[in-house]
C-alpha cells in the first residue's frame, strides 16, 4: 500500500502533449496497446504481448509476444504489483530494439484511476515507463460505491448514438471514469469502462478510445490479444 501510495502521486491527470490537445489528434502516429494472458490451467506462466499501430489508419507496426514467467501471487487490488514489471520490460525491448516506433500512447487492458485506491495498471504503467496510458476494461469495477445496478444498466441502454458516454461519478464525487458504447460492432450496447491512466484527461481519453475503435474494443487492444492465441509468443 506504501508503494502504491507513493507510484499515485506521480500520476498526472492532465494532457501533457501537443497532440492531445489538437481536435484531430495532429501529430499522434503510433499508438500501443498491452495485455498479459494466462496459460489455461497455470498461473505461473503467461504471454506478455505489446503491439503498435500506426494511426490514424490502425496497421500494425510492430508486435512482442513472450512467454514469461509470472512469480507474484495475485492480490486483490494489487494486480499491477503482478503484471506490470513483465510489461515494464517489453516496452524497454521495444525502446532499445526499435526506438523509432515507440508509442506516443498506450491503451491498457485494465483500469485506471478507477481502482480501490485510485491506481490501476494503467497508473502503474503509466508512471513506471513514463509515457501517456489510458485504462479500457470491459468490466465495471465496484469502487467509491460504483455499482452495476439497473439504474447502470438504464443509463447505459440510454446511450443511444455510438460513441455516446457519461461519467461515473463516485460516492467521494470524484469523476473516476467514463462509460461509453461503441455500437459500430452488431449494434452491440455493451459499455467499455474508460479512465485516465497517466499523462492524458479523461476527455483526451475517451476521445482516442473513440479514434481507435472499428468494432466494440480498440484496436490496440484487440489487435494483442491474437498474437499468443497463434502460437506466436516466444
Amino acid at each position: 500500500r506504501r508503494e502504491q501510495a507513493r507510484l499515485k502521486g506521480r500520476v498526472l491527470e492532465e494532457d501533457t502533449e501537443e497532440w492531445q490537445k489538437d481536435p484531430h489528434f495532429s501529430g499522434l502516429e503510433r499508438v500501443g496497446g498491452v495485455d498479459l494472458s494466462y496459460i489455461k490451467g497455470d498461473e505461473s506462466r503467461a504471454c506478455a504481448s505489446l503491439v503498435v499501430l500506426s494511426y490514424p489508419a490502425l496497421q500494425v507496426l510492430y508486435q512482442d509476444c513472450r512467454m514469461v514467467a509470472v512469480t507474484a501471487p495475485y492480490v486483490a487490488g494489487f494486480l499491477a504489483f503482478r503484471e506490470v514489471p513483465v510489461l515494464v520490460e517489453a516496452v524497454q525491448r521495444l525502446q532499445q530494439e526499435e526506438p523509432q516506433l515507440q508509442p506516443q500512447v498506450l491503451l491498457v487492458d485494465g483500469n485506471g484511476l478507477l481502482h480501490p485506491r485510485g491506481f490501476g495498471t494503467a497508473c502503474h504503467l503509466g508512471v513506471l515507463t513514463d509515457l501517456p496510458c489510458i485504462g479500457v476494461a470491459k468490466n465495471l469495477l465496484h469502487v467509491d460505491g460504483l455499482v452495476r445496478d439497473e439504474l447502470h444498466r438504464e443509463q447505459v441502454r440510454s446511450l443511444q448514438r455510438s460513441g455516446e458516454a457519461f461519467p461515473l461519478t463516485g460516492a467521494s464525487g470524484k469523476v473516476l471514469g467514463m462509460v461509453s458504447v461503441l455500437r459500430s460492432y452488431n449494434n452491440s450496447s455493451k459499455p467499455l469502462y474508460v479512465s485516465v491512466g497517466h499523462r492524458v484527461s479523461l476527455d483526451t481519453a475517451v476521445r482516442l478510445v473513440r479514434g481507435c475503435c472499428r468494432f466494440r474494443i480498440p484496436e490496440p487492444i484487440r489487435q494483442v490479444r491474437p498474437w499468443a492465441g497463434q502460437g506466436v509468443c516466444r
